[in-house]
């Protein structure tokens, strides 16, 4: 599965992504991380920094599912992969000098980093896309739907 240049975009720009694991009993586990990155072509990574209970989960079973999503635009993916847990090595070692180069994130809060082979992406696309709004339209409502709630802190 290759990632294209508009789900690397969408990556970049909101480097959020709600990441969905299988807990042992059967259940899901949804939980948010800020560190998501497009590592190659075919693969995602994010860091274990506070993420305990997803590094678990994956231990017992790798399949995991992230998405990531524009809420101006209203517009993301999906990612569905397999995920392998660093916590050394050389691979390990280059993504923390990538996160420490790009992104200034201190090496010593790095616990593990989670490499996700994709091998399914998809599309998200709001419903409010259903009554045939230009990308622009929707991205101008929400954009005064967040101004609003900045507008009161």
């Amino acid at each position: 599965m290759m990632i294209d240049d508009d789900m690397r975009r969408v990556i970049e720009e909101q480097r959020l992504a709600f990441v969905a694991t299988v807990c042992p009993d059967g259940s899901p586990n949804l939980s948010p991380k800020g560190t998501i990155a497009v590592w190659d072509e075919g693969h995602l990574v994010f860091l274990h920094l506070y993420s305990q209970g997803t590094v678990n989960n994956l231990e017992q079973n790798s399949c995991i599912e992230l998405n990531v999503v524009d809420p101006i635009r209203r517009k993301g993916y999906r990612f569905k992969g397999i995920a392998e847990i660093l916590k050394s090595g050389s691979k390990f070692n280059q993504i923390v000098e990538h996160f420490k180069q790009s992104r200034g994130t201190k090496p010593s809060r790095i616990k593990a980093a989670v490499l996700v082979k994709v091998l399914q992406a998809a599309p998200l696309i709001s419903p409010a896309y259903d009554d045939i709004s230009s990308e622009e339209e929707i991205a101008r409502r929400w954009k005064h739907h967040y101004d609003e709630l900045l507008d009161d802190l």
